[in-house]
């Protein structure tokens, strides 16, 4: 049997890549070929999540075990198939591939056609140019960051700040706390 899946941003308008694969793969293959299609680096921990119809995360299949607790079943890419957790045409799932800010792809298991294998998996449509893969908030200037020096106490205090007024702190309100007063 072979999975057609949907794969769409909501950063996007325009982008679309349609992907075939054996049913019998396993969700790492679907994670590599959408990396490839999209021309990402393979260095983020990311998930898929299926959801409901309402997009709401419901089962989560993981790049790595993340030691999660033992009441709930935990998948992991590479040992779980695509057929042990999709089984229905219109399936929605998530592939968040920038974990910190929960970016990610919006997918539909579009079509389900049976009697058929593929091999390998296949982009069969790419429409559009990707999202960034990092967002500006995780792209840091690592050299201007170390070029630049670390104020010291007495800079602050030359620059005028009043550390007792930026606290908003009050000795009257504050009452007596000598030891007399603590028990």
């Amino acid at each position: 049997m072979v999975y057609k899946f949907i794969l769409v941003s909501d950063e996007v308008d325009n982008f679309r890549r349609d992907i075939i694969i054996d049913s019998d793969a396993t969700f790492l293959a679907l994670h590599e070929t959408i990396l490839d299609a999209v021309k990402y680096e393979k260095d983020q921990i990311t998930s898929f999540f299926i959801c409901n119809d309402d997009w709401e995360k419901q089962t989560e299949i993981t790049l790595i075990d993340m030691g999660s607790d033992f009441e709930e079943d935990s998948y992991i890419m590479e040992h779980t198939c695509l057929n042990e957790l999709l089984d229905e045409e219109r399936q929605k799932l998530l592939y968040v591939f920038e974990p910190l800010t929960d970016r990610c792809f919006f997918m539909e298991l579009k079509e389900i056609i049976p009697g058929k294998n593929q091999n390998k998996p296949q982009v069969t449509k790419a429409e559009g140019a990707p999202p960034k893969q990092y967002s500006p908030e995780e792209t840091l200037d690592f050299a201007k960051i170390a070029a630049t020096p670390i104020p010291t106490a007495d800079d602050l205090l030359d620059d005028g700040l009043d550390f007792d007024n930026e606290i908003g702190f009050n000795e009257d309100e504050l009452g007596d706390f000598s030891d007399d007063n603590l028990f």
